[in-house]
């Protein structure tokens, strides 16, 4: 592992080592010079691969020929800001352990370990890759759609930024509720060489796998968005049987009207929009009318699904989701009036069932009287017969 340049006389080895360190003496004639080599040896646990969350341990070895220094460390992540780890003890200067803090996948890079000493004089930069695998979204991420609109959820993978050679699979998984049965909806693996392939596993559920999308993403896309669709869109990432997910809640909004259709003159309507899971505080529902007053609004109380409006004339209302004085999305709903013939026959059903239910009242009645009459009938003739038994009496026709 070395080699001697015979004009320079330089001596260079290969694949350093710990057990290299030593004093190394060129003697030429009668002139002796020593070098004394000093060794550090820098590994990281998981070979530098890790998924978000997992905390990273450093070695640093040191190894020379005279008393091995106390080092001061110091660690510089890839944005080259000072990382502050956690010194575990050693009952010796050679052997340096630091654990550090749980890992983003922003965290993947090159890093540096600065190693320092007065005596002897060491400034050693000691240069590292961490590679953290996961999603360039967020661990866990809201978002809103209105029914029968389209829908594209999408997970951003950073394998090929930090050039990712290893390969691993996922899965993405859907659930209604947080206690519901997950049900999956497709597959894909990452091969060492970063080729990517989808399997969809689910036929039941409306979705679909869109051709053409950016590189390392997963997507679905929903054409025509239902409320039942709304629920926790989880994907899975797996390699070394260690796993990393990130989620999507989809949270879909509809407005409907009760009764359903033109509003008769002088009737009135409740309009009702709803969300299919709670909102968070900062968010909630809002009734709003269209060239209206500010009395028309109706806004929904924290957490709350839905929010109701008495509607008595015809008019456009709009029905706002709103997060952070946001409006995130909206749904209008059109009141019509009816026509007059609608308003002239519902006022006639209404008068004719009145008299309806008064005509079925009065036979009620008449019904009741009468039957009353019968039954004091019934009652004299019974006690007429009683008495005439009692008595013993019998009139004979001459």
């Amino acid at each position: 592992r070395s080699e001697i340049n015979p004009n320079s006389k330089y001596l260079k080895l290969f694949d350093l080592r710990l057990s290299d360190a030593g004093i190394y003496t060129c003697e030429y004639g009668s002139h002796t010079v020593s070098i004394s080599l000093h060794v550090f040896e820098l590994t990281i646990s998981s070979d530098g691969l890790f998924l978000p969350n997992e905390v990273p341990e450093l070695t640093l070895m040191q190894n020379s020929s005279h008393h091995q220094p106390n080092l001061i460390i110091t660690l510089f992540n890839s944005k080259n800001n000072i990382v502050r780890p956690k010194f575990l003890q050693n009952k010796t200067h050679q052997k340096y352990i630091l654990k550090l803090k749980q890992l983003e996948a922003a965290d993947s890079g090159t890093w540096m370990c600065h190693v320092h000493s007065d005596s002897p004089l060491i400034n050693q930069n000691i240069s590292f890759d961490v590679k953290v695998l996961g999603f360039q979204n967020p661990d866990f991420e809201r978002k809103y759609a209105t029914v029968d609109s389209t829908v594209v959820l999408s997970w951003h993978l950073n394998f090929q930024k930090i050039k990712w050679k290893e390969g691993f699979t996922g899965q993405l998984n859907w659930k209604q509720h947080e206690s519901a049965v997950a049900h999956e909806l497709l597959d894909f693996n990452i091969t060492a060489g970063g080729k990517q392939h989808e399997t969809k596993k689910s036929s039941h559920f409306q979705f679909e796998i869109p051709g053409s999308k950016p590189k390392s993403t997963i997507e679905v896309k929903l054409p025509k968005v239902h409320f039942n669709h709304s629920g926790q869109y989880q994907c899975q990432l797996a390699y070394n049987r260690r796993y990393v997910q990130s989620k999507i809640e989809l949270v879909v909004m509809k407005v409907s009207a009760n009764p359903a259709g033109p509003l008769p003159r002088g009737a009135k309507m409740t309009l009702i929009c709803q969300v299919s899971s709670p909102l968070p505080s900062n968010a909630h529902l809002c009734w709003e009318r269209v060239n209206g007053t500010q009395m028309d609004n109706k806004k929904s109380k924290q957490r709350e699904v839905k929010v109701e409006v008495n509607v008595s004339a015809a008019g456009l209302w709009n029905c706002h989701l709103i997060e952070d004085n946001e409006r995130k999305i909206s749904l209008n709903y059109v009141v019509e009036e009816a026509p007059v013939w609608i308003s002239y026959v519902v006022i006639g059903a209404s008068i004719g069932g009145s008299v309806l239910v008064f005509g079925l009242a009065c036979l009620c009645i008449i019904s009741g009287i009468n039957w009353q009459r019968r039954r004091q009938r019934a009652k004299r003739m019974a006690r007429a017969r009683q008495y005439l038994l009692e008595n013993k009496t019998c009139q004979c026709q001459q």
